[in-house]
C-alpha cells in the first residue's frame, strides 16, 4: 500500500487513503462556496459517503441535497458534480472501483477553474 498522498485543488483538497489495483479510497474536502467540475469517468465508478457537512450533488442532471451519513452511487460514465454552498467544508469518502484510477480519466464537461 502507498502512503497517504495529499493533493491540493482549486476547490479544496483530497487525500489518497488506500490505492490498490482494483480500488482506490480517497478523503475529499470541498471548501465553502466551491464545487468540482461536472465530469465523468470512462474506466471507474464511484461511491461517495458524506462524512461531514452538507452538499449539493448532481448526477446525470438530477440535483439533490445530501448530509452527513448519506451515500451517492455514481456509475461509470455518469456525469456528476458536488458543490458546497454552506460555510463549513464538506468532507466525503470516495471509493473508486474499476480498471484504472488515474486523474487523466476525468472528462470535464464544465469547470469553474478552466481546466481541460
Amino acid at each position: 500500500m502507498k502512503s497517504i498522498e495529499k493533493v491540493e485543488r482549486p476547490w479544496g483538497r483530497f487525500f489518497v487513503i488506500h490505492d490498490e489495483p482494483n480500488y482506490k479510497l480517497k478523503r475529499i474536502e470541498v471548501d465553502s462556496g466551491e464545487r468540482l467540475s461536472y465530469q465523468y469517468h470512462n474506466r471507474r465508478s464511484e461511491v461517495w459517503t458524506i462524512v461531514e457537512g452538507e452538499a449539493i450533488v448532481t448526477v446525470e442532471g438530477k440535483v439533490k441535497e445530501y448530509k452527513t451519513g448519506d451515500t451517492i452511487l455514481i456509475p461509470k460514465r455518469a456525469k456528476h458534480r458536488i458543490q458546497n454552498e454552506k460555510q463549513k467544508k464538506v468532507v466525503f469518502i470516495e471509493v473508486q472501483l474499476g480498471s484504472y484510477f488515474g486523474e487523466d480519466d476525468i472528462v470535464r464537461i464544465d469547470d469553474d477553474y478552466n481546466r481541460i
